[in-house]
This record gives C-alpha cells, structure tokens and sequence, in this order.
C-alpha cells in the first residue's frame, strides 16, 4: 500500500463511527419490531432477549445517537388517551442503517469465522 493511500485510510477510519454493541442490539430490534418500534416494546425486547433489565432512557439514548447518524428515522403517532394525550415516536431504520448492520456483521462474522472453537480447534 502506497503512504498516501495508507493516511487516507486512516483518515477515513478517523471519520467513521462503528456500531457499538448496544447500539447494534437496538438497530436489530427495530428491525425486528417493524411498524411497533418505539421505546418501551424495543426495551422489552431487549431484556426478553438479553435476560436482564434494560432502561427506556438508555434505549432512547441509543435511539437518538442512531438518529443523529441517520442510521434511524423516527416519526409521532397519533396521541393516545393511555399516555395522558401524548403521541409516540416510532422509529424506522434507514437505507444507511441497513448498510451499517450488513457492514458490521460481516466484520463481526469474519472475526469469529478467525476464533478458535472450545476444544482449541479452528472452526
């Protein structure tokens, strides 16, 4: 690799911001929950999935990173007498969140295809 091509690269790499593990597992359930992603069920979710609690504030936190970046687009619902007249913001992932997931499971997938299995073997 030539020196010029070599500091682009890192300079790219500076530029970009993977997906952290949290942040993945909240993109994925998003996908996963469709038309119905929004806070609460995307909390339930996850803690149904990861076996312990998981904060509708951290999910939101997640949430609203994910926005910044445009990996997710969120929209309000209609009010609803249930939450004192309040709408809800759904969340949808986007054309670039949907590259995101793909780029980082190939990598993920890639790391682990490298890892040797319990028994010491290369899988």
């Amino acid at each position: 690799m030539r020196l010029v091509n070599f500091f682009a690269y890192i300079e790219y790499m500076r530029m970009r911001s993977y997906l952290g593990e949290f942040e993945l597992m909240v993109i994925l359930t998003v996908m996963c929950l469709g038309d119905d992603a929004y806070g609460v069920p995307i909390s339930q979710e996850l803690e149904k999935r990861r076996g312990r609690e998981v904060s509708v504030g951290s999910v939101y936190a997640a949430l609203e990173r994910l926005e910044k970046r445009g990996l997710v687009t969120s929209s309000l619902g209609d009010p609803t007498p249930e939450r004192g007249g309040r709408a809800k913001r759904y969340f949808r992932i986007t054309k670039e969140g949907i590259g995101e997931v793909r780029e980082t499971r190939q990598v993920l997938t890639s790391l682990w295809r490298r890892l040797p299995n319990l028994e010491g073997e290369r899988t």
